[in-house]
């Protein structure tokens, strides 16, 4: 696994209607604005993320559960608008305008606690790749060590969704 990436984040690609999300939405004034980064090689995606300490679970030290299924649910979408744009053949510009992929159904596992002070990184691979649906798994860390997995099946949506 490598984490260096390309330049540009996916979420910077979709489309002016699809901007609005509060988790990764670029144009949400108030959202987090998580960004998603094709590996070099294009075979992962990787989100960096360290939360501000008011997403803390009910233990001051470590996150919010919720939040953890929030950053896997933008980061997933995002992967997946990667893996099928990137089948086309086609490649992450200044000008692209990525298809855009929704959450069908997301399956997290918490495996230990999360550390909300420290960067928290999360890789994504493709499972499976069809014509309006892409299966991503996920694997988010803190300091090397694996905190939670998850399993994502997402679907295109058309623009005027």
């Amino acid at each position: 696994m490598t984490l260096e990436t390309r330049k540009i984040a996916i979420q910077d690609t979709y489309g002016d209607r699809f901007q609005h999300c509060w988790g990764c939405g670029p144009k949400n004034e108030l959202g987090l604005h998580l960004k998603t980064y094709p590996s070099l090689d294009g075979k992962e995606c990787v989100t960096r993320i360290r939360p501000e300490s008011h997403y803390t679970g009910g233990v001051p030290a470590n996150l919010f559960g919720g939040m953890i299924a929030m950053i896997f649910d933008c980061h997933g979408t995002a992967s997946a608008a990667w893996f099928a744009h990137q089948e086309k053949g086609l490649d992450l510009t200044e000008d692209t305008v990525i298809g855009r992929f929704i959450t069908a159904r997301l399956e997290v596992d918490y495996q230990s606690p999360t550390p909300i002070d420290q960067e928290i990184i999360v890789t994504s691979h493709l499972e499976e790749l069809g014509a309006r649906k892409a299966i991503i798994v996920m694997e988010m860390s803190v300091a090397g060590q694996q905190r939670a997995k998850a399993r994502m099946i997402a679907v295109a949506v058309k623009d005027h969704m």
